[in-house]
């Protein structure tokens, strides 16, 4: 009962919020289209994204711009959770809050690293950030160089991992970006206790530890076939938390010596014997398949917990991204089936 009464605002608002979600069918008919107009027009007429691209002008309609409103609409959904939310669904929200902060300091970072001329369009995302985020979007506008943007960030919990970058010779993008992401890994992993108990607890750590596992795999296939990558550089990339695969099964893939080899390791894990790793999905789609899969399951299992807010915002992120990704095929002229194949096929 407890739960119910907790949550039943959230689920209430949620249930309302879903059903405005894209529909698979209404992804094959933007892939058919033939231009960014075309989509956002599609979208203005057919979908809940019409008030918020309402406000572009016609000469403003290109995939730049559609993005950063796709990203405002994200945002007004947390926002709108976050006020439907208690005290204990608060603190989870801003254990989400993170992987926005996250992107916020890996955008800046590709910024001020290649030089842009134009460095900085951060205006959509400052109301969000002042209103939620311990981050100051007017300080880091003002960086020129890493050295600044990592002293623009002290006073937050990012300034730690990046200043131990800041002093090393030849680092690079990706190794702020790592940083980063072993950063937000390692302590949402020790956050999650503080904030979260019982049921929303057990939730949080099978979510969260299926996604690091995924990550993990991904990142051991990736260094493999694209960069033959050595085992101790494999070893750098990963995020030292092992949920349902032990650090011996994480040793064989990592050592293993061909892809094939890797598979057949991969293929004894307990995410093998729930999805078909060999059918004609890329990497990041299967690691997409499993999170939306597991989203699922906790959300039919526990309606009135975490499981709610997770899954909403994690189908909202895919959306934008497949959103996204359609706008990039139809620019490049690529045809509807191919354009499918890029987002991910039909959509759950």
């Amino acid at each position: 009962m407890g739960n119910l009464l907790e949550y039943s605002g959230i689920v209430t608002k949620i249930r309302a919020m879903e059903a405005k979600l894209l529909r698979p069918e209404q992804f094959t008919e933007i892939a058919g289209l033939g231009s960014v107009p075309d989509i956002v027009d599609y979208l203005k007429k057919n979908t809940a994204y019409a008030g918020i691209l309402s406000t572009l002008e016609d000469d403003q309609i290109h995939r730049g711009n559609v993005e950063k409103l796709l990203t405002q609409s994200l945002y007004h959904d947390y926002t709108k959770i976050y006020r439907f939310s208690g005290q204990k669904q608060r603190r989870l929200m801003k254990l989400i809050l993170k992987n926005y902060e996250i992107d916020l300091i890996n955008y800046c970072l590709r910024i001020v690293i290649n030089r842009y001329k134009q460095p900085f369009d951060l205006n959509y995302k400052r109301a969000f950030f002042d209103r939620y985020s311990q981050i100051s979007i007017e300080k880091l506008i003002t960086s020129r160089t890493t050295d600044e943007l990592v002293e623009n960030l002290k006073g937050t919990e990012y300034y730690a991992p990046l200043k131990k970058l800041k002093d090393a010779q030849d680092v690079t993008l990706y190794d702020y970006n790592l940083a980063l992401d072993l950063y937000f890994f390692t302590s949402t992993w020790k956050e999650q206790k503080k904030v979260l108990k019982k049921d929303d607890l057990e939730i949080f750590i099978r979510e969260r530890g299926s996604k690091i596992d995924l990550l993990n795999l991904q990142w051991i296939y990736r260094a493999k076939k694209y960069y033959n990558m050595k085992p101790a550089d494999i070893y750098l990339l990963l995020i030292p938390i092992h949920y349902k695969i032990s650090t011996d099964m994480i040793k064989e893939m990592v050592e293993a010596p061909g892809l094939e080899e890797f598979e057949a390791v991969v293929e004894r894990t307990s995410y093998a014997r729930h999805y078909n790793f060999r059918q004609h999905l890329t990497i990041e789609q299967m690691y997409t398949e499993c999170l939306q899969h597991l989203y699922t399951i906790d959300r039919r299992r526990n309606p009135y917990s975490i499981a709610v807010i997770n899954t909403y915002l994690f189908s909202k992120e895919e959306e934008i991204k497949k959103l996204t990704t359609a706008m990039e095929c139809v620019r490049y002229r690529l045809n509807p089936g191919e354009t499918l194949a890029y987002v991910g096929g039909k959509t759950r």
